[in-house]
């Protein structure tokens, strides 16, 4: 297994993309959302969630805000498959494809280019805080740049 990405890894992919996206070090650990909108002192809704699912084989990142949860349904039904064959990926499967640790990840950044979902609620904000490739980083960006960046498809999928 390669060793994983940090904040260092995402910094340099932020400057070679010419991202306004800002990381923020942080004096605790923000690997939930309650811990992340607590340490920024923000709201829960305007922190984002990067999850990888795996949909049959592929992986997918979805990305959603606040204590919402992943409807895996609704995302079943956007990626046009059975509930089955969509599954939450487990964290070592999540480490593989991304680079990154759960509870650290970033929205973009990682080893491969994943086709990426954001929910709709999640793309009306304007500034949002993700993973900041560390447990103690978060990064904060705009959700337009997340969008762009991303290649990110817009979809209802949250409960």
């Amino acid at each position: 297994m390669n060793t994983p990405l940090s904040s260092q890894h995402l910094q340099a992919f932020i400057e070679t993309h010419r991202l306004a996206a800002v990381i923020l070090s942080m004096d605790a650990h923000t690997a939930t959302v309650s811990d992340a909108a607590r340490a920024l002192d923000v709201s829960a809704d305007l922190i984002i969630k990067s999850l990888v699912f795996m949909a049959e084989e592929q992986p997918i990142l979805v990305i959603n805000n606040g204590l919402a949860r992943v409807d895996r349904k609704k995302l079943a039904v956007y990626l046009g498959m059975n509930r089955k064959r969509v599954k939450l990926a487990r964290a070592e499967q999540a480490l593989s494809v991304t680079g990154y640790m759960v509870g650290s990840m970033p929205p973009f950044g990682h080893r491969e280019d994943l086709r990426t979902l954001v929910d709709t609620a999640t793309a009306e904000l304007d500034t949002v805080y993700g993973g900041g490739g560390d447990i103690d980083a978060m990064m904060q960006l705009s959700s337009s740049e997340l969008l762009q960046v991303a290649h990110a498809e817009v979809a209802d999928i949250s409960e």
